[in-house]
């Protein structure tokens, strides 16, 4: 038989109570159902929705409650922003499901997560209106995270990815996009409550936006490139700062994994909203709602 690896203690970092390094969960504190929040504040709101809590952690930004909802078991969990939280986070919790802490070993059986991200974002086209949800049923890295990792393109839509870089011009002093997509019953899910969209994950919220303060942006046209591009007949409808690495991550896992934003700006219109609040619990609502379907 042949011998499985043992993760040394410097890739899988152990805490001393037995929880892991960054999350300071113990595996038995993790549902199968995650919901992912940026804000660390805004654990406190999607839990405020719970039946009951069996747990509550905070280590950071990685803020965590485990309780029920309409008697399903769920874990809500803050990110922080950007997609090397994500890496952090989707690592842990895959560990916390599938490593034995005892063994430093891959578990025989599987455990499959479901990992929902629910965030804020910017709309990239027109005829989307504040308020809306747009489920993030392809994401789109512009992070490169996911390219570090083995079985990139077997997850990727290349011919996507191709397209866009041929659109845009893209600059090679980039990194290469890479177009990944959400878990496809999780869409089925929440198709009818929500808009398709193909989002964008920035490595930063300024000039990887479009944004210009003080510094000028490589490229002031990219945003009027990725508004025109189309792909059999899909377009770039928001950028947000996560997705791409969660979806991609999930995908090479095993796990189920998709993302919902509300839009809070309109970037065509150079308009936003900072009293979105409503429009949040409004989405935290109904995708408590749909999970605990499953």
């Amino acid at each position: 038989m042949e011998n499985k690896r043992v993760i040394p203690a410097s890739e899988l970092i152990i805490n001393e109570d037995g929880s892991i390094f960054h999350l300071h969960l113990k595996p038995e504190q993790l549902a199968d159902i995650v919901i992912l929040v940026g804000d660390p504040g805004r654990v406190a709101l999607v839990a405020s929705f719970f039946d009951s809590k069996e747990c509550e952690v905070s280590s950071r930004e990685f803020n965590t409650v485990t309780g029920t909802y309409k008697g399903k078991r769920m874990t809500v969990l803050s990110t922080g922003i950007g997609t090397d939280n994500i890496d952090i986070c989707v690592t842990e919790l895959d560990a916390l499901a599938n490593i034995d802490f005892a063994t430093r070993q891959v578990k025989d059986e599987f455990r499959q997560l479901t990992l929902l991200r629910l965030g804020t974002s910017g709309a990239l086209q027109p005829d989307i209106k504040v308020g809306e949800q747009v489920f993030s049923r392809t994401s789109v890295g512009f992070d490169g995270l996911l390219n570090y990792y083995a079985g990139r393109n077997e997850v990727c839509d290349l011919g996507f990815e191709q397209a866009f870089m041929e659109h845009t011009g893209w600059n090679p002093l980039l990194t290469k996009p890479y177009f990944v997509d959400a878990d496809k019953q999780l869409f089925e899910l929440f198709k009818d409550v929500t808009r398709e969209g193909v989002t964008i994950a920035a490595p930063g919220f300024y000039a990887p936006q479009g944004r210009w303060v003080r510094l000028q942006p490589q490229d002031l046209h990219l945003n009027e490139k990725i508004e025109s591009f189309e792909y059999n007949g899909r377009r770039i409808t928001n950028f947000e700062m996560e997705s791409s690495a969660l979806a991609g991550l999930a995908a090479l896992m095993g796990h189920r994994a998709a993302t919902v934003c509300t839009i809070i700006a309109q970037r065509v219109a150079l308009d936003a909203c900072t009293d979105y609040k409503p429009f949040v619990r409004k989405m935290i609502e109904t995708a408590l709602d749909r999970l605990a379907t499953l």
